[in-house]
């Protein structure tokens, strides 16, 4: 496991720094523990496949060929 990192947030405007005091009390956590559980929550599930994942998924889509598969990225692509 990693040693913790600490991170800083500068020049934070007074209103956002009143309702995150609000919500940590409402969650019974100190400021410190909100602002963690809000970066967790919002990188939550951006865990990137392994190949064994990426694999099971293209087998899932049933690509025969690499053509296949850029033509399933590019209309990915297009709809963005």
């Amino acid at each position: 496991m990693e040693p913790p990192v600490n991170l800083s947030v500068k020049n934070v405007p007074e209103h956002i720094v009143r309702r995150l005091r609000q919500k940590a009390e409402r969650n019974h956590r100190s400021l410190q523990g909100e602002l963690i559980a809000i970066v967790e929550a919002a990188v939550a599930g951006e865990e990137r496949p392994g190949p064994a994942e990426v694999l099971a998924e293209v087998r899932r889509m049933k690509l025969a060929t690499p053509r296949e598969a850029a033509r399933i990225v590019r209309a990915d692509r297009g709809r963005r």
